[in-house]
């Protein structure tokens, strides 16, 4: 391992050592093997030796910029880059001269933008016609969901290319990379060197400052001396960002599923990511309203009431309720008949216009409204047989329609043969 990185002309001993094990081929970059291995969309371009815009979208640390700079190499392409948190119009106008400059002497140029989501608009317009006429290759970096940070302009003119975190076997790679740099073995204890591997949430980078944290040791470290020694990195999430409504997707459909181990799991991932319990709690209480309804109408009343539990404790205490609220919904029978049918109702109200209420159920309060005929033949409910008297309450022109449909689930069990029983009854004193 050591000869590889001697052929590949590492930088000196006291530059980082990330840096000093940067990839110097395409064929060195791990984890993005569905980006790089044979066949796969970046090594196609390559063979071709034809290479289109692209916009690499992935979490910090797993590649983004290696690959941008080796793309340039193995294309033939004069590599430049901005950054778009500390570049502006001037800087771009600056990179499109040059650019312009080495194409006039035959010369392409890769422009590489880092943080190409963080340009306004107006800022990612302004690299269309310059990819249209040829001048730059544009190859961009972004943490960020495309389809929100990015122009849809920007977006049909590049070709989006997904990396992902960087998995157990690549921060392995990684580390034994470190260690034949360095040409000593991580003075860690096995589990140690796994506690480390977690400490790096995916991220390559990250990981190779740990180690090389760890290589300033002077004894062996086990897994709590590892974590007396690095302080843990808070999880990737950006309470504004895709992670935010990834995350609170997972939580809904972990609880719709009746998994209440993952929905814990993701309640505790949201809370440690730094999100705000009480929006979490507004959506558990929608959860509640939503995806079990009818079928056990106490699991609105427990979310509704973790919410102002949080809302009366703040944190941490109060977010034991809103764990609370997440166990029953995720343990309570599921049903949304009530959501299905409110959907139906509201549809065959814009339908139906300003249909009037039938007389008889009308209120009779003047002499001129009981002579128009206001309330007659009302039947009380209450005085009728088994309480139910049957009668209709639709506009008159306006057919029944059965809109709820309770499923059968928890307590929606009774309610359906509730109804069922109402409904022979009205038959037969329709008849």
């Amino acid at each position: 391992m050591s000869n590889l990185f001697e052929a590949a002309g590492m930088v000196d001993d006291s530059a980082p050592l990330a840096e000093r094990l940067r990839p110097r081929a395409l064929s060195d970059v791990v984890g993005q093997d569905h980006l790089l291995g044979e066949g796969a969309p970046i090594a196609r371009m390559v063979a071709r030796g034809r290479l289109g815009s692209i916009i690499l979208w992935g979490p910090p640390g797993v590649g983004k910029t290696t690959i941008a700079r080796l793309l340039a190499d193995a294309v033939g392409l004069e590599f430049a880059s901005v950054s778009a948190v500390f570049s502006g119009v001037a800087d771009l106008r600056k990179a499109f001269a040059s650019a312009r400059a080495r194409r006039q002497s035959g010369q392409g140029t890769l422009l590489f933008v880092d943080e190409i989501h963080r340009f306004n608009r107006a800022q990612q317009d302004g690299f269309l016609p310059v990819i249209e006429e040829g001048t730059i290759t544009l190859v961009g970096a972004t943490t960020e969901n495309p389809s929100f940070a990015l122009n849809a302009a920007l977006l049909s003119r590049a070709q989006v290319l997904v990396l992902g975190r960087l998995d157990g076997d690549a921060l392995e790679k990684l580390l034994s990379r470190a260690e034949a740099q360095v040409g000593r073995a991580l003075p860690l204890t096995d589990d140690a060197r796994a506690r480390l591997i977690a400490f790096a949430d995916g991220d390559g980078r990250y990981a190779l400052g740990l180690a090389e944290e760890v290589f300033a040791q002077d004894e062996v470290l086990d897994a709590d001396a590892l974590a007396a020694l690095l302080q843990k990195r808070a999880p990737q999430y950006d309470a504004t960002g895709e992670a935010h409504y990834n995350l609170i997707s997972a939580l809904h459909k972990a609880m719709r599923g009746s998994d209440v181990d993952a929905s814990l799991y993701w309640l505790a991932r949201m809370i440690e990511g730094g999100e705000d319990p009480r929006y979490i709690g507004r959506r558990v209480v929608r959860f509640a309203s939503e995806d079990i309804g009818a079928a056990e109408p106490v699991a609105l009343m427990v979310a509704a009431e973790a919410l102002r539990t949080y809302e009366r404790l703040g944190s941490p205490e109060g977010e034991l309720a809103i764990a609370h609220a997440v166990v029953t919904c995720a343990s309570a029978p599921k049903s949304n008949a009530v959501y299905v049918a409110w959907k139906a109702a509201q549809a065959l109200a814009k339908s139906t216009g300003s249909a009037p209420p039938p007389a008889h159920i009308l209120n009779a309060p003047t002499k001129l409204m009981k002579q128009l005929g206001y309330g007659a033949g009302y039947q009380y409910d209450h005085d009728a047989q088994d309480g139910f008297s049957g009668q209709s309450f639709w506009p008159d022109g306006v057919e029944r329609e059965t809109l709820y449909a309770p499923k059968g689930a928890g307590r929606e069990r009774t309610i359906a043969e509730r109804l069922a029983r109402w409904e022979s009854l009205r038959a037969e004193r329709k008849t």
